[in-house]
Parts: C-alpha cells; structure tokens; sequence
C-alpha cells in the first residue's frame, strides 16, 4: 500500500470515529473555506486561461486522469481576492479559475487549447451573458463550433462580454460537453455588484464585524479579517451578508477517465496527426462525486494545500451565531444533486444571477431607496441542478435549542458564566456586540442542560459530561464552548488530572479529548452540522462511506477566529 493510500485510510477511520458525536466533530486541520478567486484590471480585466490534463488526487488514493481549464503561465493573472497564503493560479485545476469580476466590467477570456491534440477543440460557454467570439472578428482566432467558437489544438480563442448583473455564474466547455465537462472543463464567475446597499453596512452587519474587532471580549488583541468579496450579493439589501462560500458540484465516471487516458496514450504512442478520440460516454456510471473537486475528507483540507495542486479550493464553511452566511452553488455536473444543509434552511436568494423578487418589491438600486421585498423559498434540501446556479443565506443562532448553549452557570466563579443576555425586539441578545454570547437567544438563558443532572462538572456546567461508567459510544469527542464557559480547559485529560478528590464533584470530570488526539486550531470547538447529498451513493467516494459530497458546516464559538486564508 503506498504512502498516500495508507494516509487516505488513516484519515478515513479517524473520520468514522469523530462521527459517532458529529454534533461536536473535532476537526482535524485548522482548514477553512472562502470564494477565492483571480481578478483582473478594473472595469477591463483580461483573463488568459488554458485548457489541458493533469491527475486529480482522491481520498481513496487514486489520481484520476482529467482535463480542467487554468493560468497561462506566460500570462499570470494580475490579482487575487481574496488574499490568502500559498494562492496560486495552476495551468490547469479543477474547477477552473474562479473569475471575480465587477457589474458593468467588459471581460475578455484568451482560452489556449494545450489539451492532447487527440482531444480535438475546446471551448467555454458563458451563460447569461452576450458573448462575442473571435469567430466573428475580421481576423478570426477560433473555429466555429456547434455552440459557440472553439480552439484548436494549440490555438487561441477570444470570448468577450459584459457582466451586465451581479450574481454567481457556470462557465464550462462548450465542446462535446458529454466527455469534456465529465472530464473537468468547468468553473465559476463571480459578478459583484455596482452599488452595494448602505445597509450592508450597519446594524447587525456592522456589529458582527465588531464582534470579531480587537476589541472583542471574545478575543481581545486579535481581529478577524474580512473575506467578503462585497457586502452585499447583489444592488438590494435584502442581499446582505456576513460570510461567503463558493461550492461547484460535480461527479466523475472513472471508467470515461481512463478510457479518454488510454485513447490519448494510444493516438501519442502512435504518432498519427488524425488520430482522435471516441470516448463513449453512456451508460453513465459516475463512481466520484466532488464538492470543488474534492471529496470528503480532502474537502477539509487547506485551500491551497500542496497535497492536491489541481484542485486549489476546498470545501469546509465556518460561521459564528447570528451571522448570515452566502453560499454560492453551482451544479457542474451531469446529475441533480439533492444536496441537505443541517441546522436550518437556506432562503434562497436568486437563480443564475437573476434575484427573486415579490410584486411587491419597490427597491431602485440605483437610487438605494424603496422597500425591499425578496420572495426567494426557504429549502430544506437545495437541489444542484446541472449547469443552474444559484445563491442563499443561512442563518443559525441557536435559537429554540430549550437549554443554554453557551452554558451559562449564575453560581460559577468564572464572568463568562454570567454573562447577561438582554433581548431585543426579536429575541437577541444584540445590545453587547463585543461579548462571547452576542446572538444569543435570551429564551434559553441559564437553562440547564439537564434537569436533574446525574454528578456535576468540575467547574463552570451546567452542561454534565457523561459519567464513564454508561458509556454507549466510546471516547466523547467533544470540548466545545457550548458545553460550559470553561469547556475547552477541560478538554484534555491534563485538566482531570486536577479534579478535585473529594466533595460534590469528586471524580466527575471525563475528558473531552481523548490524550492522542490533536487540538487544532487552539482547541477550536463548535458545532458541527452536516452538510450532504440526500442521495445516500453520493456521499461514498467509490461506494466506500464516508466520501463524496459530503462537508462539515462549523458554527464556531465567537472566543475563536475563524481565519478563512486557510
């Protein structure tokens, strides 16, 4: 077994293991996600991107043969946003380049077509927008195809537009889409709007960026950075957000990867100028299903993480309560993907750029006045539909739980235990922006976890740790903030050591955190709910659980940064 298999293993039953209390999963790599992206010159960017093959890392330890779009060496992109460590632009990733571009911006795109001269022309499609190819330029710079210009092998072709609306977008080949979009020709546009609304810009979305400033209760001296593309999705504030992730959904069929694989090893072995390909692509029997071109666990790793240079961007969103968090998603593939976000639905905002509106919504967003009325449908399961885009908020306080998640104890020693929860006129506790339990749900103040509680913590509770002697489900994986103010110090089994011999606690103290395993980062807890397809093969990553499309949505304590370079 090699190296990389053994690891892939390893990661996968510790997975398995952190599973029996997902609610409270440990994550393995201080790994978060974000929308990052290449950018170009204002209101002209220019992108140079090329079309060609590479291997595709997996969690099961197999490198899959596929084509994806990426930077022309000779022409890098002129920017990056957001700004991360270690970002870089491969000459070809899956998806491909994220193109981050602003509303009213005429875009170029030069796609040179550096794929097996086997494969034939390629090309990109961009829908909803009004294309003009160099297939109708006095000199033309493509071949026409059945959709739209394409290159020939070692050509360039030139795309031109306006990104005349904001919004999330799908770019993909337009090139017998049935073999090259399988095989990874896709990627995402990212329009952002003219004129975000001033709303945006306070109120709760002003305070959750003072909750997470340097001079937060939470964590003082350290401030959490801005990785908002904009504040807003589109020209509305109904469309205001505090957080945002990117995720394209897509699946592979193995068997059309190693036959487009061998066809071109062949048709090069062979050395004959006409020699094409003749991949056939039905029965369709997709045996890989990836969120940004991983599957989970790899998800979870860092963006950017050397381990897969193909496949830049992961998949691995965080949050904190009351914060509204922007996912953009896209459907790449071949298949719909009912895919379920845990903890609450997602209203969504608009479909392929366009936002949903009611009759009755009066909002001119040029002159940012009128009453804003969206009437996009709150979904239990948001539904990737092949080559549809579209974009919805999430939202999660904790609201309605019936106990108090932040675990406050009026009779504890520590402050944080007795941190006052004010309600404002919906309910929250928003008056004290800077405080760990901002957003929380004045309902379930100082309500116990247990009732009748069986022993006690050592300090802090009321959450009351399972006594040992009736455990079920092994080791408790646990040590978030929600289950008491000191929760995270005794999370290790040093703390225990330290647990009083005597009186009403005496011997009640369980580790959180089984001794062997790592901390990361800065014993970061919170809680872990599953995002993942409904349909049961696709959370498999070749029929072996858990794999696929499958990621961890983090609603992380506000003591903790959430540092989205990672």
């Amino acid at each position: 077994m090699s190296e990389r298999t053994m690891t892939k293993v390893t990661k996968m039953k510790q997975l398995l293991s952190a599973l029996v209390a997902w609610t409270a999963l440990l994550m393995t790599a201080p790994a978060h996600a974000a929308a990052p992206g290449i950018t170009g010159a204002n209101k002209n960017p220019t992108f140079n991107l090329t079309a060609q093959s590479a291997f595709l890392n997996q969690p099961d330890g197999n490198s899959v043969y596929s084509w994806g779009y990426g930077c022309n060496s000779s022409s890098p992109p002129t920017g990056f946003a957001p700004t991360m460590p270690n970002q870089n632009c491969p000459t070809m990733q899956v998806p491909g380049p994220t193109l981050i571009v602003n509303e009213g911006d005429n875009v170029t795109v030069n796609l040179t077509n550096n794929l097996p001269a086997s494969a034939g022309n390629t090309s990109i499609l961009f829908p909803g927008f009004n294309v003009t190819t160099g297939c109708g330029a006095t000199t033309p710079t493509g071949v026409q195809g059945l959709l739209t210009c394409e290159a020939a092998p070692g050509n360039t072709v030139t795309y031109t537009f306006t990104a005349s609306s904001p919004g999330t977008r799908a770019y993909y080949s337009g090139t017998q889409g049935d073999l090259q979009i399988d095989m990874g020709l896709y990627g995402a546009i990212i329009v952002l709007p003219a004129n975000v609304p001033t709303a945006c810009n306070s109120g709760v979305h002003a305070s959750n960026m003072t909750a997470q400033s340097t001079s937060s209760q939470a964590h003082p001296g350290v401030m959490e950075t801005d990785f908002r593309l904009a504040h807003a999705a589109y020209d509305h504030p109904g469309a205001c957000y505090d957080r945002e992730y990117l995720f394209q959904f897509a699946e592979m069929d193995l068997n059309i990867h190693n036959l487009a694989l061998a066809q071109v090893t062949a048709c090069t072995a062979a050395g004959t100028p006409n020699c094409k390909l003749d991949v056939p692509t039905e029965p369709y029997h997709p045996s890989y299903f990836v969120v940004n071109g991983r599957s989970m666990p790899d998800d979870m790793d860092p963006n950017f993480d050397a381990v897969y240079p193909h496949q830049p961007y992961n998949g691995n969103p965080h949050m904190h309560p009351g914060e509204l968090t922007l996912i953009r998603v896209i459907g790449q593939g071949r298949w719909q993907h009912p895919f379920h976000e845990h903890a609450n639905h997602v209203r969504i905002l608009a479909r392929d750029g366009n936002l949903i509106k009611s009759a009755s919504d009066t909002w001119d967003s040029a002159a940012g006045t009128g009453t804003p009325a969206l009437a996009g449908p709150l979904l239990f399961t948001t539904t990737t539909t092949p080559g549809q885009a579209f974009d919805g908020i999430f939202y999660f306080t904790g609201r309605g739980l019936n106990w108090d998640m932040y675990g406050h104890n009026p009779s504890s020693a520590d402050a944080n235990a007795k941190l006052p929860c004010t309600p404002d006129a919906n309910g929250y506790n928003t008056g004290a922006p800077t405080a760990i339990n901002y957003f929380e749900w004045c309902q379930d103040h100082n309500k116990p976890l247990q009732a009748h509680p069986f022993g006690d913590v050592p300090a802090g509770g009321p959450a009351t740790l399972p006594d040992p002697n009736i455990f079920t489900n092994g080791a408790w994986y646990s040590g978030t903030p929600y289950l008491g103010p000191d929760a995270s110090l005794r999370a290790t089994n040093a703390a225990c050591a330290n647990a009083p011999a005597t009186g009403n606690n005496a011997g009640a103290c369980t580790p959180l955190q089984p001794a062997n395993i790592q901390a990361n980062p800065a014993n970061e807890r919170g809680w872990a709910f599953m995002w993942h397809s409904h349909n049961e093969r696709e959370i498999t990553t070749n029929n072996v659980f858990p794999g696929g499309m499958f990621m961890m949505m983090l609603v992380d304590s506000r003591e903790f940064v959430i540092d989205e370079s990672q």
